[in-house]
């Protein structure tokens, strides 16, 4: 396939902005002109735009003008069959599922509703300019394949698998732990690293998985190593408590999913608020994640998820940023960006005894804009494939007018940049905070997969 190439302004990120507390900029690769050269929809180069158009003489080139182009959006913790109880009224974690999910999930057992939906899902995904996710699907082996049909439809890089839940859920929802072993056999053979799909092992989280559920996962991580572990981990007060009561012998939340075999690199354990110091020592220990969703963790009045802890250098734990549709109330990581400065505010101003903790929950744009790119690769080990501009990788992007949303965004802006847009890279910095905290999925102006543009605001 001919290369072709992008020219335009771009953001994106060669470092972890936290460990560079006072110069976080030294994280981030700014070039007001830029060129990135695409071929078979990977980066094949990508610099100064005179330097690197001098390297391709007889190049294809697509303008982006007044525009910031920065690495496509990656979620790390998001459930397709939620999309229709998008911040649907309700209670706590365990009613919430009760009322709202479970019913509405069941709906997946019928093929052209899963397939409908899974357009509705990549559509929502597109328009927000998330490009990369890691969802949860059902109980239902055919919303699995309808998921990961769309996918390869539109050629996105997707991280799901089978839902196992075999206790506390409707008796017509839940499966045996034999049944979800051969189904997720079967999908791993169908589907794993097919196209840009990669599949996770899915126990849905401690408390609605029996023994037997958990060892038919250990059996699988065992068998299929390349395969990831996707669930949750603690996320709220009742369910922790009734977690260790259900798996007596497990000190703690963590100890169930190390007893099984599940933690290690590729394992995600979703939302983590209420996590032990010892617990996150052990997730940093063994190359664990956790995925941050503070949407949905304000909407269900989860808690406050102790961002500074997380990011302490002593024992860092690998981080994606979430969604977590339906709870969370958005499929715009912009808007789980406005959530989670807040969030961090909140924590940092209870650490008057601990001033570096207070400082790591605070989110900054460069620490924000990393975290949905080339930091949530990272904590979902897709970092040789996406998460920024670096030649090899997949050519996946987001083209941000930093001027579109409220009407009040426009002149805020100004303030920050005239109508030449940013030249430096704290200017650029400053009006990505500005679409972060006053911004909404308006600023996603194209979103771009392996190179060819797939959504355009307004369809224009």
């Amino acid at each position: 396939m001919t290369a072709h190439g992008i020219r335009g302004t771009f953001f994106d990120f060669v470092d972890d902005p936290w460990k560079h507390v006072g110069r976080e900029a030294d994280s981030a690769r700014f070039l007001v002109d830029g060129l990135l050269v695409i071929e078979d929809g990977r980066i094949i180069d990508f610099g100064i735009y005179e330097e690197t158009a001098r390297r391709h003489p007889s190049l294809a080139i697509t303008p982006i003008r007044d525009r910031l182009i920065l690495p496509g959006f990656i979620d790390g913790h998001i459930h397709f069959p939620q999309t229709r109880v998008l911040g649907a009224f309700g209670e706590q974690l365990l009613p919430w599922l009760q009322r709202w999910v479970f019913p509405e999930e069941l709906k997946y057992e019928d093929r052209d509703y899963a397939r409908d939906a899974a357009r509705r899902f990549f559509d929502n995904l597109l328009a927000a300019g998330t490009t990369t996710c890691q969802a949860f699907t059902t109980s239902a082996p055919v919303a699995t394949e309808e998921l990961f049909d769309e996918a390869g439809r539109r050629n996105m890089r997707l991280i799901a698998g089978l839902t196992g839940i075999d206790r506390l859920a409707p008796a017509e929802y839940m499966r045996s732990a034999s049944s979800f072993y051969a189904d997720s056999k079967r999908l791993i053979e169908r589907y794993h690293r097919r196209g840009r799909n990669l599949y996770a092992i899915t126990p849905r989280y401690a408390l609605g998985a029996t023994p037997e559920l958990l060892d038919a996962c250990r059996r699988l991580k065992q068998e299929h190593p390349d395969c990831w572990v996707n669930t949750h981990i603690s996320e709220d007060t009742s369910e922790v408590s009734a977690v260790v009561e259900a798996h007596p012998g497990c000190a703690d939340y963590l100890a169930i999913y190390e007893k099984y075999g599940l933690t290690g690199p590729k394992f995600t354990g979703g939302h983590g608020i209420w996590l032990s110091d010892d617990e996150f020592g052990r997730l940093a220990r063994s190359g664990s994640a956790i995925c941050f969703c503070p949407c949905s963790n304000l909407f269900l009045g989860s808690g406050l998820f102790r961002l500074g802890r997380a990011t302490d250098p002593r024992s860092r734990v690998r981080l994606s940023w979430g969604t977590d549709v339906g709870a969370g109330n958005r499929f715009s990581l912009l808007g789980v960006l406005d959530e989670a400065y807040k969030v961090g505010m909140c924590n940092a101003g209870r650490l008057h005894d601990r001033p570096e903790e207070a400082e790591r929950n605070k989110v900054s744009p460069y620490r924000g804009f990393w975290s949905v790119t080339l930091g949530g690769a990272e904590g979902l080990y897709v970092d040789d494939l996406v998460g920024n501009f670096e030649p090899g990788k997949e050519a996946d992007f987001v083209v941000l007018d930093w001027k579109a949303g409220p009407s009040s965004l426009t002149w805020r802006q100004s303030l920050i940049a005239g109508e030449e847009g940013p030249t430096t890279v704290d200017q650029a910095a400053d009006l990505l905070f500005g679409v972060m905290m006053v911004g909404d999925d308006r600023a996603v102006d194209e979103t771009w997969i392996m190179g060819k543009r797939l959504y355009r605001k307004g369809g224009k």
